[in-house]
C-alpha cells in the first residue's frame, strides 16, 4: 500500500506541475489536453511524462529544443509522492481514522498547489479555494459517514469559521500582512485540523507562524526577498497545518504534561 501511495502520489504530482503553471496563467487544464514545452511548445510524448524518470533519462533537458527543464518538476512529482505515502502511514499510524485518508490525500495535494503557486504569484487563487473548500466538506461528510463522528463535523465547521476571522483580524490590525487569500485558505484548514479535534486546531495555527518566521527569515537572509516585496504566507500556513494534523496530539499532551495539566 505505501509503494503504490508513492507511485500514484508521483503520478498526481506531474498533474500538479499542470496546475500550478497553467492556472496562475490563465491556461486550460484540458486544453490542451497534453503537456507541452513552454519554451518550444512541442507536445510532450508519454514516454517523456513519466514521473521523476524522464527528468533523468532526459538529462533535465527538453527533447525537442535541449532548453533545461527546471528541477522543480521532479521535485513536485517527488513531493506528490511523498505526501500521499505520509498521509497513508499516518492513517496506519493511527494518527487520524482511515476514512480521513480521501480528505487528507486531497488536502496533501492542494497544499503543494497553493504553496507554489502563492510563492511564485504572492496570490492565492478563488478559482482553487473555492471549489475545494466544497470538495473538502463533501470528503469530510463521508469521513463522518464512515466514522459516526457527526460532532467532529460541526467542530470542523466552527474552526473554520474561527480561524478564519482570526486571519480576518491580523488582516485589518496589519494591513499588507495578512490577505483574502490568506482568510480563504483559513476556512480550508480549520476544517481540516477542527474535525482531528481543537489540539491540532491550535498547534498547526500557532505552528504556521513559527514556521512563517523561519521562512521568512531565510529567504530575507538569502536576498529571494525583500521586507517591502512582501513574503507569501500561505506556504506557511500549509506546513503548519500539517504539524497539527500529524503532529498536534502529541504535541499537545507534552505542552499540557509540561505545564503540569495533563
Amino acid at each position: 500500500a505505501a509503494v503504490f501511495a508513492f507511485v500514484l502520489g508521483c503520478v498526481i504530482g506531474s498533474f500538479l506541475n499542470v496546475v500550478i503553471w497553467r492556472v496562475p496563467n490563465h491556461i486550460s487544464l484540458v486544453n490542451p489536453k497534453r503537456s507541452f514545452c513552454p519554451n518550444c511548445k512541442a507536445q510532450i510524448a508519454w514516454y517523456d511524462n513519466i514521473p521523476l524518470i524522464s527528468w533523468l533519462v532526459l538529462r533535465a533537458k527538453c527533447r525537442n529544443c535541449h532548453q533545461p527543464i527546471s528541477g522543480r518538476y521532479p521535485a513536485v512529482e517527488l513531493l506528490g509522492g511523498l505526501a500521499a505515502l505520509t498521509v497513508v502511514l499516518g492513517g496506519a499510524w493511527h494518527a487520524y481514522p482511515l476514512w480521513m485518508l480521501p480528505d487528507l490525500l486531497f488536502f496533501a495535494w492542494l497544499s503543494i498547489v497553493v504553496a507554489f503557486i502563492d510563492f511564485d504569484f504572492h496570490k492565492i487563487l478563488n478559482v482553487i479555494i473555492y471549489p475545494s473548500i466544497v470538495a473538502t466538506i463533501l470528503l469530510l461528510v463521508l469521513a463522518s459517514w464512515g466514522t459516526g463522528s457527526w460532532p467532529a463535523l460541526g467542530r470542523a465547521a466552527i474552526a473554520g469559521v474561527v480561524l478564519s476571522l482570526f486571519y480576518l483580524l491580523l488582516g485589518f490590525l496589519w494591513p499588507g500582512g495578512m490577505g483574502m487569500g490568506d482568510v480563504k485558505l483559513a476556512v480550508l484548514i480549520g476544517l481540516n485540523l477542527g474535525w482531528l479535534g481543537w489540539q491540532q486546531v491550535i498547534v498547526g495555527g500557532f505552528a504556521a507562524f513559527i514556521i512563517g518566521g523561519a521562512i521568512s527569515g531565510i529567504l530575507l537572509a538569502t536576498k529571494r526577498v525583500t521586507t517591502h516585496g512582501g513574503i507569501p504566507f500561505g506556504p506557511s500556513m500549509v506546513i503548519g497545518a500539517w504539524v497539527g494534523i500529524l503532529f498536534g496530539m502529541p504535541i499537545a499532551q507534552a505542552y499540557l504534561q509540561t505545564v503540569g495539566l495533563a
